[in-house]
C-alpha cells in the first residue's frame, strides 16, 4: 500500500498488528476513525488506554478484573465451593453468557501442549491447588477444549488433586472433539456443563 500521509500510515501499521486484522482490514478501521468526531475517537483512544495500564488479574482466580478481586469472586451469592477450571478469560466469558452456571472459576492461562512449548509450571496449576486447602471447594468442574492438550491437561491436574476429597468433572462430550468452548452455542455449552460426568469416567471413556 502507498500512503500519502506517514499518520495514516501509522495508524494502519498499528491496527494491523492486532490478531486476524489484515492490511487492507486496517484500513477501513482507520478511515472509518478519521470520519469521526474528534471527541469520538478521544473518548475511544483513552478507554483503550486507561484498560491497558489499569487491568488487573484476580488475585484468587486469574480473571480480569478492576480490583485485587474479581467480581465474580466477590459475589458472595455465588456458590463458593463450585468451582469450575476453564483454559483462558474468554471461556469465563462464553460461560458467564449461558447464565446457567453460579459457581466460581479458575483461569490456567493454556493447556499443557509439549508441542508449543507450554508446560505445567507455565499455567496457573499450583494456585489452583493451594485453593484446595484454604477454600471449602466439594466440587471441581474441568471446561476446557475437547482436543489431546485439554484431557492431557484434564489427567495432569486430576492427578495432583488426587489427595483432596474434592468431587472432580468435565463437562460433558456435546462440545464437538477438537472444537473450542468460545465458539459453542450457549444452548450447547450450557447443556455440556449441566450434564457433566466424572473424570475417572471420562478418562477411562478416551483410553
Amino acid at each position: 500500500m502507498i500512503f500519502s500521509s506517514s499518520l495514516l500510515e501509522n495508524a494502519v501499521n498499528e491496527f494491523a498488528r492486532l490478531p486476524g486484522i489484515g492490511k487492507k482490514t486496517a484500513l477501513r478501521l482507520v478511515l472509518h476513525l478519521i470520519k469521526q468526531d474528534v471527541t469520538d475517537v478521544t473518548r475511544f483512544s483513552e478507554a483503550i488506554s486507561l484498560m491497558r495500564e489499569e487491568i488487573k488479574f484476580c488475585s484468587r482466580c486469574h480473571n480480569i478484573s478492576d480490583a485485587a478481586l474479581c467480581n465474580i469472586c466477590s459475589n458472595h451469592s455465588r456458590k463458593q465451593d463450585l468451582l469450575c477450571v476453564v483454559e483462558n478469560i474468554r471461556d469465563v466469558i462464553a460461560i458467564e453468557s449461558t447464565q446457567q452456571f453460579n459457581g466460581i472459576y479458575h483461569v490456567l492461562g493454556g493447556i499443557i501442549s509439549p508441542l508449543d512449548g507450554i508446560g505445567p509450571d507455565q499455567l496457573n496449576i499450583d494456585s489452583l491447588v493451594k485453593r484446595m486447602e484454604t477454600e471449602p471447594i466439594t466440587e471441581i468442574i474441568f471446561a476446557l477444549n475437547a482436543n489431546i492438550q485439554g484431557d492431557t491437561t484434564i489427567y495432569y491436574i486430576g492427578k495432583k488433586l488426587k489427595a483432596y476429597p474434592v468431587k472432580i468433572t468435565t463437562i460433558a462430550r456435546g462440545i464437538a472433539f477438537g472444537g473450542e468452548l468460545e465458539y459453542a452455542d450457549e444452548m450447547t455449552l450450557a447443556k455440556s456443563i449441566s450434564n457433566r460426568i466424572p473424570v475417572e469416567n471420562y478418562i477411562n471413556a478416551g483410553n
